[in-house]
């Protein structure tokens, strides 16, 4: 796979997810943390926010992602539940732009994911008040031994407040640099139950 191969409607598949899967296959082993994408979400008055999150779901036409609900992003959501993300592979020039609307992850989806975690992180999702004034890295040091004595020889349960994402797209736009800023930009808009694609200007 070479840099900034030419991208046009007629390279693209009819379904986003399946491109998506293509392009993440080629560009993850170029990448150190592959699943790693830029969230954005809103509050109710407009005010927007990003930060690195990582991919945990692709499938059943909803992209996902685990958090503490009550963090900044979850009140963001729960306030304005639209969200965009953002997925850069810079090795091969390309991003992946997807936009819509985002709902909870299911109960049972949520405890699966949060079973299949490193003690330390379950620990740790119990031990974190995300988003919340912290008084020294020693706070959060001790909470996290106070858990830590709490579920000794004891599966670690998932925390109320801590849970998945999944968002529904309405567009996705897969971007391929190419030179002197002509870019080429395929963009795919929900049309009822099926996809329009068309190119769009750089």
């Amino acid at each position: 796979m070479s840099r900034w191969e030419p991208f046009d409607v007629s390279d693209s598949h009819p379904d986003p997810f399946v491109q998506f899967a293509t392009w993440y296959a080629e560009g993850s082993p170029l990448l150190p943390e592959p699943q790693a994408v830029s969230l954005s979400t809103a509050s109710r008055a407009g005010r927007v926010s990003s930060r690195m999150v990582l991919l945990r779901h692709v499938g059943d036409g909803t992209f996902g992602w685990y958090t503490n609900y009550d963090s900044h992003k979850g009140h963001d959501l729960e306030e304005n539940p639209q969200a965009a993300l953002l997925w850069w592979c810079e090795p091969l020039g390309r991003q992946i732009r997807i936009e819509g609307h985002v709902a909870r992850a299911t109960t049972d989806e949520s405890d699966a994911y949060f079973a299949s975690r490193g003690r330390g992180h379950q620990i740790g999702a119990h031990a974190s008040w995300q988003s919340r004034v912290l008084s020294s890295r020693e706070e959060l040091m001790t909470r996290v031994e106070e858990v830590t004595q709490r579920y000794k020889g004891h599966e670690i349960p998932r925390p109320e407040n801590w849970g998945g994402y999944r968002l529904t797209p309405h567009v996705i736009e897969f971007w391929q640099q190419r030179d002197d800023r002509l870019h080429d930009r395929v963009v795919y808009e929900r049309d009822g139950y099926s996809w329009r694609r068309e190119r769009r200007q750089p």
